[in-house]
């Protein structure tokens, strides 16, 4: 009984947007922006662009599908659908598998900036409280984790805006005491060394970096299941979100860059760090606790959410464990909440064996499983385009743009992305990981999967008889 009421459509308009603020702003930004610059110096802004200009075509094409089909699962569900249940696989446990890497990277994270406050108390008893306390918020009705999340996105993206407002008042009125002590201004974009001073090999290094930041926007299509009015409310969110997101994080480093000599920013501590302490602000530091705790709580809470749900949606197709898709009396899948708690466990081991310098190697195969979801995305739209008659197509209520031209150029870049990962020295274990995790899942998909899909099949084919 509990089963068949099915998630309930609980996610309006607002919480959707705040959620894929909260997602796709956060350990990026925060922490991978400062390796980001120091690969391709100003010429970051640049990369941000383009990978902003691929991931809104990703968004476009996930859109086009859930506004056409919104169901629980989405890409997973699409993939199923259009390129067969072995692709659906593959993208839905990649997609959890993303979230968990980046959710691990989160909670020790958590951990790391409530030592700043409370040096004494051991990392790992904070990294299980936030596990539980996230934990149980997902385990509430979906409509509390939406307010919550909306809260926590708003609280971040209101610091990120008031940190572009107090960089553009210290270039325009020279509103700090220590602006005098360096050169302020656009000039620092062209000067040590030039706009691109690594280069073009600067430039695409960035890359492995830049689209991890991006990571986590496509739980706009997880949210489609549970949205009310989904045909209105996503095609507004995924206008929205991407431009905003973009705007976020090329206005961000614009003024950072502006403020300070690029070659500093991150050598002492955190770019955001700088820009508070060059407001002349003596409490800085806590500041910008609040913020990167607020950020990384945020992206937990999302990254939760939409692993669970992939789960749920996995389930219901057989390329899960039944038990995922049960059903509490509050509309959520707790199975799946259990289980990502389960493996977020794994944070607090982790806390003891990684040290602080796999960032990098942590980012990158994030990169591979966020990339990999965003190619099998677009290729799955394609896919659909192609079985769908001219009429069908021309019903089609959100559309992709620039048909298919951008849609092929975004593919493109999706596997130039993965030529970067695979040249780059820094970068090769994580695609050697993700290489390694995609047979994984055709081996698993074989051994487990198909022969239920065959004896499901065999059923159908008997019972007509039997009639």
């Amino acid at each position: 009984m509990q089963e068949a009421q099915g998630l309930k459509r609980g996610l309006t308009a607002r919480h959707i947007r705040f959620m894929a603020l909260g997602s796709a702003i956060g350990t990026g930004l925060f922490y991978g922006s400062a390796s980001a610059i120091q690969m391709a110096g100003p010429a970051v802004l640049l990369a941000y662009l383009i990978g902003g200009a691929a991931v809104f075509m990703v968004m476009r094409a996930l859109g086009e599908m859930a506004v056409h089909n919104p169901v629980s699962g989405s890409f997973g569900h699409y993939a199923s659908t259009y390129l067969g249940p072995m692709s659906g696989f593959i993208l839905g446990w990649t997609y959890a598998f993303e979230m968990i890497i980046v959710c691990l990277a989160d909670v020790t994270a958590f951990g790391i900036y409530m030592g700043f406050w409370f040096p004494e108390v051991a990392r790992w008893i904070w990294v299980l409280g936030i596990v539980f306390l996230i934990g149980g918020l997902n385990l509430c009705n979906v409509k509390v984790f939406g307010e919550m999340e909306f809260w926590l996105s708003l609280l971040k993206v209101g610091a990120i805006v008031a940190m572009i407002l107090a960089g553009f008042g210290i270039m325009a009125f020279g509103l700090s005491n220590a602006a005098a002590d360096n050169a302020v201004g656009i000039s620092n974009l062209f000067e040590h060394g030039g706009f691109m001073p690594n280069g073009i090999g600067g430039l695409i290094a960035s890359f492995a970096v830049v689209m991890f930041a991006f990571g986590g926007i496509e739980i706009i299509g997880i949210t489609a299941g549970e949205a009310k009015d989904p045909q209105r409310v996503i095609p507004k969110a995924i206008n929205a979100v991407p431009m905003r997101i973009l705007l976020f994080y090329v206005l961000t480093l614009f003024v950072l860059m502006c403020l300070y000599p690029w070659p500093q920013i991150g050598s002492q501590g955190s770019p955001f760090v700088q820009i508070f302490s060059n407001l002349g602000i003596g409490s800085a530091a806590t500041v910008l606790n609040i913020v990167v705790i607020s950020a990384a709580v945020s992206a937990i809470n999302s990254d939760i959410f939409g692993a669970g749900r992939m789960m749920y949606g996995l389930a219901q197709q057989g390329q899960a464990p039944k038990g995922f898709a049960k059903i509490s009396r509050h509309g959520v899948p707790w199975m799946t909440v259990l289980v990502m708690g389960a493996a977020l466990l794994g944070g607090v081991v982790l806390n003891y064996l990684i040290p602080e310098n796999v960032f990098l190697l942590i980012a990158s195969i994030a990169t591979f499983a966020t990339v990999w979801v965003w190619l099998m995305i677009l290729v799955t739209q394609v896919a659909m385009r192609r079985s769908m008659s001219r009429e069908e197509v021309a019903q089609l209520k959100f559309p992709v743009p620039f048909w298919p031209y951008g849609p092929a150029a975004a593919i493109a870049f999706m596997l130039f992305v993965f030529g970067v990962l695979g040249y780059f020295p820094d970068t090769q274990a994580a695609l050697l990981v993700g290489v390694v995790w995609v047979l994984f899942l055709v081996v698993a998909y074989k051994l487990w999967c198909k022969p239920q899909v065959v004896a499901a099949e065999q059923s159908l084919v008997q019972e007509p008889s039997q009639l």
